[in-house]
């Protein structure tokens, strides 16, 4: 499993091997089954989790039980809620898998020493961190001001690869519209 892992730091962070090895010594690596929680609501995210293999997903559930998602997450991707990894609180989410997944999970302590020690680490979790930020602030302007259409083509579009491993009902629910509204812009989107 930390093979997967290697590989992507050495492509992507180009870490020399002794590098490797600090991050190795510090990774566990976790097989979660499908529907197996990595985290539940109001438990305090400790671990910045890379994902080898499967596909989890970063969700709430309402007072009046809607589930709300907020992200997926898959091969080659991090997952974490950001939130409670930063000030130790209870988290408001559950992490939970979709399918049969192969993690390396590293504590926030070991982490943050990593970042410390390894500066092509740092650089490249910055760079990630700062991605993500510009995701996260594109899919709030896409939820406040897109079209339901407009969403899932944008979806289809960035995600070609998820889209087809998630269950229709929970693209529904990221994209903030009910199943039957999805299958209409479906069938629309398919015969255009």
């Amino acid at each position: 499993m930390f093979e997967a892992f290697e590989k992507y730091l050495t492509e992507k962070a180009q870490l020399n091997t002794e590098e490797i090895k600090a991050v190795q010594a510090v990774s566990l690596e976790k097989k979660i089954k499908k529907k197996q929680y990595l985290l539940h609501e109001g438990g305090v995210c400790h671990y910045n989790c890379f994902i080898v293999k499967g596909c989890l997903r970063l969700y709430s559930i309402s007072d009046d039980g809607t589930e709300h998602i907020l992200r997926f997450a898959v091969e080659n991707w991090w997952m974490s809620d950001r939130e409670s990894y930063n000030n130790g609180s209870p988290s408001r989410y559950n992490i939970d898998a979709l399918e049969y997944c192969e993690v390396i999970l590293i504590d926030k302590s070991d982490f943050g020493q990593l970042l410390k020690t390894i500066p092509n680490l740092k650089n490249f979790i910055d760079s990630l961190l700062a991605r993500s930020y510009d995701a996260i602030q594109n899919r709030v302007m896409g939820a406040i001001s897109y079209t339901a259409e407009e969403r899932y083509k944008n979806f289809v579009t960035h995600f070609p690869d998820i889209f087809y491993r998630i269950p229709l009902h929970m693209i529904a629910s990221y994209l903030g519209v009910s199943r039957e509204t999805l299958s209409r812009i479906r069938s629309q989107y398919v015969h255009k």
